[in-house]
């Protein structure tokens, strides 16, 4: 977990001098050679091993295939890689579903239940989906909703529409539809009551959220999931959906505070877009959009699942180090003491280019946490040389330059692995970064990318950072594998 304030073991090759004086690239070398880095000297050393921040070395593997990883009590996850809570306001607390779940014969395809929208107003899209979802029972409702729709009058109208039922979600940089990527619309996900137990509680006020806040909120909710579930047995597991303000810039810290409290009940999540114009990103929550803010649910079902990630880059030898960097807003100022912008220009080859949010799609840098790769995104090339970071970074970071492979045959194949190990998958809960897209389409893949999503039913939306267990990561596709009731003996 990495901490824009708090930094980990892992990521801690050198501690920047307090005067903060200007470091030389003889120095810069001396960093690279300290991490195992390959660097333009050539030097190296040994790598630390030690994971980050306390995370199991069992959720942090680094192999170039589908992996497996085995959760302490629930199902396993599988993954793929290429290679105070502050407000005033009384927060409304929900849990939903039928005690004990319903054992139900025949097909899971209505447990849960998708819909969409189209239309030219909120108004008319909040109508459009109550009216699809006007005889289901649901224990929750989530909704991925295009920034095009006022969000406020969305969600208060949808909310009047059907008053019963909990409803959760967030704004997009674009929509996972039944018919593949979309976007200008609200996709709409219905919890079938028999299937599915929720509770669920906003984290209000992030810009002063504190970890022991967090921990204490996460406590509570644990608690009283434990109490709605109590009647489960054995054949239940648990698992979380996490949606946070996509501007809030506080997704580790958030994270954080989740895993130390929830134990052994995986998160995964998504921050909330804005379309491409990163300035206001809602979430949902008792009928109000909020901004500064996010909500977390924990829901317990039947029905088998494995969360899973995927990214389509491998490290390359290529290393830069973060020498100067505004920690707590995500800039970095020096890449190996030189301006940022121009030392990173070099690093990935673009050096004549102009850099704009398609070259960062296509150039995203890795770090290395607990001996596997995560990505790092870049948002925007600042006026002053600085590059704008989607995820938390640090002084004296080492960042490696990423290589690209095929992201049609890498999402392919964790899909088909997914599927074969749960027997038959009834939907994918998917949070696909937005870069992620604009890489695809810039390598003219979009068609076969929608397709393959639209194939195997992934739904979900398109996101300002991915979260998945302890970790904030970009420019990876996260989420939930849902597999199907079982059949009942005839």
């Amino acid at each position: 977990m990495i901490d824009a304030r708090v930094r980990p073991d892992s990521l801690e090759p050198i501690k920047p001098d307090p005067a903060r004086a200007r470091r030389t690239h003889r120095e810069v070398s001396h960093v690279i050679a300290s991490t195992g880095a390959i660097g333009a000297c050539g030097e190296r050393s040994c790598r630390r091993g030690r994971p980050a921040n306390g995370i199991s070395p069992h959720d942090l593997k680094d192999t170039g295939k589908p992996e497996r990883e085995p959760s302490r009590h629930g199902p396993d996850a599988l993954t793929t890689r290429a290679g105070s809570t502050g407000r005033a306001k009384k927060s409304k607390k929900f849990w939903s579903g039928r005690a004990p779940l319903a054992k139900q014969n025949g097909s899971a395809a209505d447990s849960i239940v998708v819909v969409q929208a189209k239309t030219d107003g909120p108004r008319e899209a909040a109508d459009e989906i109550a009216r699809q979802l006007a005889a289901a029972d649901l224990a929750m409702l989530v909704v991925f909703v295009s920034p095009v729709y006022e969000p406020q009058t969305f969600i208060a109208e949808l909310s009047s529409r059907m008053p019963d039922v909990p409803i959760f979600g967030c704004t997009t940089a674009g929509e996972l539809s039944p018919s593949g990527w979309d976007e200008d619309s609200v996709v709409a996900m219905g919890f079938n009551a028999a299937d599915f137990i929720i509770a669920a509680r906003p984290l209000f006020d992030l810009s002063t959220f504190r970890v022991d806040h967090g921990r204490s909120m996460c406590t509570e909710l644990q608690n009283e999931f434990a109490q709605r579930t109590e009647h489960c047995d054995h054949t239940h597991d648990s698992f979380g959906l996490l949606f946070i303000d996509g501007m809030c810039q506080r997704e580790e810290t958030i994270m954080s505070a989740i895993y130390a409290s929830l134990g052994d009940i995986p998160v995964v999540g998504g921050s909330a877009g804005d379309g491409l114009r990163f300035e206001k990103s809602w979430v949902f929550h008792g009928g109000e959009a909020f901004t500064d803010a996010a909500v977390l649910i924990l829901i317990r079902t039947r029905l088998p699942f494995r969360l899973f990630k995927c990214d389509h880059f491998e490290p390359t030898s290529t290393k830069m180090v973060v020498t100067e960097a505004d920690i707590e807003h995500r800039i970095v100022k020096e890449l190996n003491a030189e301006p940022a912008a121009l030392e990173y220009s070099r690093a990935v080859g673009l050096s004549d280019s102009k850099l704009e949010l398609f070259s960062f799609a296509a150039h995203p840098v890795l770090v290395r946490v607990g001996g596997a790769y995560y990505a790092r995104s870049i948002q925007r090339t600042n006026p002053d040389g600085s590059l704008q970071f989607f995820c938390a970074i640090d002084e004296g970071m080492v960042l490696t330059v990423a290589r690209e492979r095929d992201p049609i045959d890498v999402t392919s194949r964790l899909l088909k692995e997914l599927t074969e190990d749960l027997g038959e998958v009834s939907m994918f809960i998917g949070f696909e970064c937005v870069l992620r897209r604009l890489d695809v389409e810039q390598r003219q893949l979009s068609r076969e990318m929608s397709e393959l999503y639209r194939r195997n039913k992934v739904i979900g939306f398109q996101t300002y950072g991915e979260q998945y267990r302890s970790m904030h990561v970009n420019q990876t596709l996260t989420g939930i594998a849902i597999g199907k009731r079982a059949l009942a003996p005839q």
